[in-house]
């Protein structure tokens, strides 16, 4: 648990350095994080963050990343990845996840 409180205090720290009003919430066994009302990123109650993304950037960031698919009750779920904190421990390594993630939340909340 204090992994996650030590995680969950350094994406709050990075999503408010982008500017943005951000809301925390607790859901899915974890703490997200919401930009413009839109879900961006979260900490996974499993362990790592939960980073939503473009839909048609998921293969590539498979393939390319430590990204794994994002599964809600063994389904896929469309335009997210894992992120697990063996990968996030640096900020170095969280930072583009959360531009990502906020990046995304944004072009959500404007009807993207």
């Amino acid at each position: 648990m204090a992994d996650d409180e030590e995680l969950a205090g350094r994406l709050r720290d990075l999503v408010a350095e982008a500017g943005h009003e951000v809301t925390e919430r607790r859901m899915f066994g974890g703490l997200a994080f919401m930009v413009a009302g839109s879900m961006a990123v979260a900490v996974s109650g499993q362990g790592g963050i939960m980073v939503r993304v473009e839909p048609d950037e998921v293969d590539h960031l498979l393939a390319t990343t430590p990204a794994t698919q994002m599964e809600m009750r063994g389904r896929p779920m469309t335009g997210w990845v894992r992120v697990a904190a063996e990968h996030l421990t640096t900020d170095d390594e969280l930072e583009p996840w959360v531009r990502r993630g906020t990046a995304r939340a944004l072009a959500v909340a404007d009807g993207a």
